[in-house]
């Protein structure tokens, strides 16, 4: 397993980590905790060290289930992240609260990396009103978290504001060959470098979008190595980037579990032919998207039944992947309450994106491109 060094923080971590919201399901919608331990059991006894959760994720059920997991495992051996959701909470005693709530759901003395999840403008005005920061570093103090940072989903002025106003251990960032041109982005990377704060990246896949591609896009991989995975393609390119310690991926079998692994056992930085075939790649579904959801599911639920990841799924995929039949009818078989048509266009959901996406004048398209 390729490991990277935090050089200030002097610690080590495996570049793979284990994002844990997106865990296999069982048929009621719950996690499925035999086939979730076990991937993570295979991760581990491969090297994977960091292993990222957070307070909402699988609907409150992700911390627990790790933590029960975990517990087999000697607390040095692994590093802990998770996250304090910073729209749930409306005062310091509130954020305290918890905070501790989260220690006795993961079942742990202290946490390795605590982040501030997913920062925007309105949310930063919510950990300066309350002094969030003041409190983390209590904890800190308190030896109940080791290592303070953020994640981040805005323009990259507000990151800008962000990463210099407090001394950051590190910092979490959507990065992938697609999205180097919105939120933090390229500019990010390279103001984080220069501060000195190390990045975490997630969504290297874009939520699994990457793994699978057009025949003809596949292609242009495929000709210049045809054994390698279109993941381990975007892997290895957040991979290169500077200053990237850990890469998140949330997986959702073994198989994508096996095939990480494989990318990062002999793992190799992108060499100048293969970065400029990613970017190849990456002009071309620019070229072919209609927006740029990643199915994260913050926008979820809506008010009205509208499921919105799913709606913008076939909607994208319809011309991406440039299969009309497909994805038209995947979308008609939608549950009739789920789709577009049924907006109310009240923007609960955008106030919740982290792509900040247009979510309600997408929905009017997705309508009118795929019918009701």
């Amino acid at each position: 397993m390729e490991k990277r060094k935090f050089d200030k923080l002097n610690i080590e971590s495996s570049l793979l980590g284990f994002g844990c919201m997106r865990f296999p399901l069982d048929e009621n919608g719950n996690i499925n905790e035999v086939e979730a331990e076990e991937m993570i059991d295979l991760a581990i006894a491969n090297g994977v060290t960091y292993i990222d959760t957070a307070y909402p994720y699988h609907n409150g059920d992700s911390e627990p289930f790790v933590g029960r997991v975990l517990k087999k495992y000697d607390r040095e051996s692994f590093t802990l992240a998770t996250k304090l959701p910073i729209w749930n909470v409306n005062s310091q005693q509130e954020a305290r609260e918890l905070f501790e709530s989260q220690l006795k759901r993961l079942d742990v003395d202290y946490v390795d990396f605590y982040l501030l999840h997913a920062l925007d403008a309105d949310k930063w005005k919510k950990v300066l009103d309350y002094h969030i920061i003041e409190m983390c570093e209590e904890l800190r103090n308190e030896g109940k978290i080791k290592y303070l940072g953020f994640s981040f989903h805005d323009e990259f002025n507000v990151f800008e504001e962000i990463i210099k106003y407090h001394h950051w251990d590190f910092c979490q960032l959507q990065l992938n060959y697609m999205d180097m041109g919105i939120q933090a982005g390229q500019k990010g990377v390279d103001l984080a470098n220069e501060l000195g704060v190390p990045l975490v990246v997630m969504e290297p896949i874009k939520g699994g979008s990457l793994a699978t591609l057009p025949e003809d896009v596949t292609q242009m991989f495929k000709d210049y190595n045809p054994e390698v995975s279109l993941a381990s393609w975007a892997l290895r390119y957040v991979g290169t980037l500077p200053g990237v310690k850990v890469i998140l991926s949330g997986m959702s079998t073994l198989a994508q579990v096996k095939d990480n692994l494989e990318t990062f056992k002999e793992y190799q930085n992108l060499n100048e032919e293969e970065l400029a075939i990613v970017k190849k790649v990456s002009d071309t579904l620019h070229s072919r998207m209609k927006n740029g959801c990643t199915g994260c599911g913050y926008c979820m639920p809506c008010p009205f039944g509208v499921d919105i990841p799913s709606n913008f799924k076939y909607w994208n995929n319809r011309f991406v992947y440039d299969d009309e039949k497909l994805f038209k009818g995947k979308y008609q078989k939608m549950e009739a309450k789920a789709k577009a048509i049924n907006c109310k266009e009240c923007g609960a959901c955008e106030r919740m994106c982290p792509q900040q996406l247009p979510i309600r004048a997408d929905l009017k398209r997705v309508v009118k491109d795929m019918g009701e």
